[in-house]
């Protein structure tokens, strides 16, 4: 740390919050430095993450990023950017991780996952690696604060099949929604729009497989992989 080599360590911060009675104010300061290196569109989901009572997540084409491995996430940002150096992606990755502590807190959100069956079939980064994230997605599948279920490939059309999106539902009560392209995302707060594609989620959830019978099939890919 004191050569500046390599990333920060994501439990570094909380460590030295202890070390030196700061009251939080590396780990708020780690969030902030954090954020700032994300693209604008993803810092406004990024503030919204850590103060949300529920999260729900719809992805057609990828594990989402709260549930991502550290190799799953590196082989998604290597192919994304084949020039960037390896230190520049591991900062990536780091970043990466380090969103997903709102998910370990003592308190964490009720999150809800929906998954496109394609995402479990996707070969990314090798078999190894599809191995190591398909065992973390029964891990975050079994914690009891987390439902995660699978779109099966058969369950046909559906309202939300333009991308992927996300409810956060602050301690309000009052839902965004926060929708992402390939380099572009927005934040829906309109009450008629959040209801539209709030309902169109429900009926997503509806189609996709029970919470026990995913698990069967992410085991069931697991074993044969």
């Amino acid at each position: 740390m004191e050569t500046f080599v390599g990333p920060v360590p994501v439990d570094l911060p909380p460590l030295l919050d202890q070390v030196f009675s700061t009251d939080g104010l590396f780990k708020r300061l780690y969030e902030e430095i954090t954020a700032q290196s994300f693209p604008e569109h993803s810092r406004k989901r990024m503030k919204l993450e850590p103060g949300a009572i529920a999260i729900a997540e719809w992805s057609p084409t990828v594990v989402p990023g709260l549930l991502q491995t550290a190799s799953y996430a590196y082989a998604l940002f290597r192919e994304g950017d084949p020039r960037a150096s390896d230190e520049e992606l591991a900062k990536k990755v780091q970043k990466r991780m380090a969103r997903q502590e709102v998910l370990r807190g003592s308190s964490p959100p009720d999150f809800s996952v929906i998954i496109c069956e394609s995402v479990l079939l996707r070969n990314v980064g090798g078999p190894e690696i599809m191995r190591e994230q398909l065992a973390a997605l029964l891990h975050h599948g079994a914690q009891p604060t987390t439902v995660l279920q699978v779109l099966p490939l058969s369950a046909g059309t559906h309202g939300l099949m333009d991308g992927s999106m996300s409810i956060l539902t602050s301690d309000n009560g009052q839902p965004v929604i926060y929708t992402e392209g390939i380099r572009s995302g927005a934040i829906i707060d309109e009450p008629s729009a959040v209801r539209h594609l709030s309902r169109s989620y429900d009926v997503l959830t509806a189609s996709a497989l029970a919470r026990d019978v995913s698990t069967r099939m992410i085991r069931k890919l697991l074993e044969a992989s």
